[in-house]
């Protein structure tokens, strides 16, 4: 039984070597401007959806990155319209945004 009926984890991991990755399109500031669409919207709670933070997903190289579970569907985006466009396809309506996907 799940918490939430989608859970969004965004990258936000900043690599110490300098080989690129998620933060270095400042993705902390789209994980916030999502979230705060997201509250705004009245989407965010128990049975509804979780929008966090992530450490590495392991795909820098195609960054920025986010995945929706339970529908197990990774995105990369390059800005805020993107996560506009998958918070109201996705998150919402339950379609799955084909440019983005990865």
């Amino acid at each position: 039984m799940s918490f939430y009926k989608k859970h969004v984890f965004i990258c936000t991991n900043k690599r110490q070597d300098g080989t690129p990755c998620c933060q270095d399109h400042d993705t902390q500031a789209m994980f916030k401007q999502m979230k705060e669409r997201a509250k705004s919207q009245g989407l965010l709670g128990v049975n509804k959806v979780r929008i966090n933070k992530s450490g590495c997903l392991g795909l820098c190289g195609l960054g920025p990155v986010l995945v929706v579970y339970p529908d197990n569907v990774w995105y990369q985006f390059k800005s805020s319209e993107d996560l506009d466009e998958i918070l109201e396809k996705q998150i919402i309506n339950g379609e799955i945004v084909e440019r983005l996907t990865i």
